[in-house]
């Protein structure tokens, strides 16, 4: 299996990406060459060079250093908040399609009336009703997205529930925290973990639009939308300002869709055809 998966290319290249993007945000206080909040206004604008590699910005700060920051606010807000999306929809998913009867049929209600609504909006709306904070971003997206991870893993589980070992287990007394636990667990889980490799580039993309609009998070903050939007006033004069952090986006969101539509090719290639 990890041979098959080293020899599609796009997996080896969405690897090569995280890697570089998750480097980037552990490693950054010992590569960032400045504090990337120190502004100096006598130095804005300064072009590339050995002290600043890709110049300063508007207000005299390091672009590079603020690039390597931002990749640290990017993933340290994504990856938490997939973690909490990931269990609650395992738990909850797994259990309705387990249990079935009204506890099935209230999450099937629940998840159609938050998947109707917009998960950009619908968090969008939530922030804006607690107000800007790490935390705030974090329980918006959860509540916002919750319902799509719990109906994606119930679909998996029902499809399990109907085959012949899940009923062989029911007939040996398994109870339904055993069944769930060793047996649909382990089964759902390379599909599932495929569905969140793409999901960690949909909220990376949600973070950043959040703070693209300033919402979530404080003001001057080194995070990727956050810069896009700063670097609007010098949209003519200095476009160099929007390219960094746009790229800095798209590379990382193109590293974990590659990566998980490659290992969906290779867990499922009946589905990918």
């Amino acid at each position: 299996m990890f041979r098959k998966v080293l020899r599609k290319p796009q997996v080896v290249l969405g690897l090569i990406i995280i890697c570089i993007v998750l480097f980037a945000a552990i490693a950054a206080p010992l590569i960032a060459p400045h504090n990337p909040e120190t502004v100096n206004i006598s130095g804005k604008y300064v072009a590339p060079c050995a002290e600043y590699p890709l110049g300063t910005d508007q207000l005299g700060r390091c672009e590079f250093s603020r690039l390597l920051y931002g990749a640290r606010y990017s993933i340290g807000i994504t990856l938490p908040t997939l973690f909490i999306l990931a269990l609650t929809g395992l738990v909850l998913g797994t259990l309705s399609a387990c249990k079935g009867g009204i506890f099935d049929k209230i999450m099937t209600i629940l998840c159609d009336i938050f998947i109707a609504f917009p998960a950009l909006v619908a968090a969008i709306a939530i922030i804006g009703l607690l107000g800007n904070g790490l935390q705030n971003i974090a329980f918006a997206i959860v509540i916002s997205m919750w319902a799509w991870f719990t109906r994606m893993v119930r679909s998996y589980s029902v499809l399990e529930m109907g085959k012949d070992y899940i009923t062989a287990a029911r007939i040996a007394g398994c109870g339904t925290a055993k069944i769930v636990v060793h047996h649909l667990f382990p089964n759902i889980m390379p599909q599932y973990l495929v569905y969140l490799s793409t999901g960690v580039a949909s909220t990376i993309l949600m973070v950043s639009s959040f703070a693209f609009l300033g919402l979530g998070l404080p003001d001057g903050i080194s995070e990727w939308g956050a810069m896009l939007n700063e670097a609007r006033t010098g949209l003519y004069s200095h476009p160099e300002f929007l390219i960094y952090p746009g790229l800095c986006i798209l590379i990382a969101t193109a590293g974990f869709n590659l990566f998980g539509e490659a290992m969906r090719d290779v867990i499922d290639p009946e589905d990918a055809s």
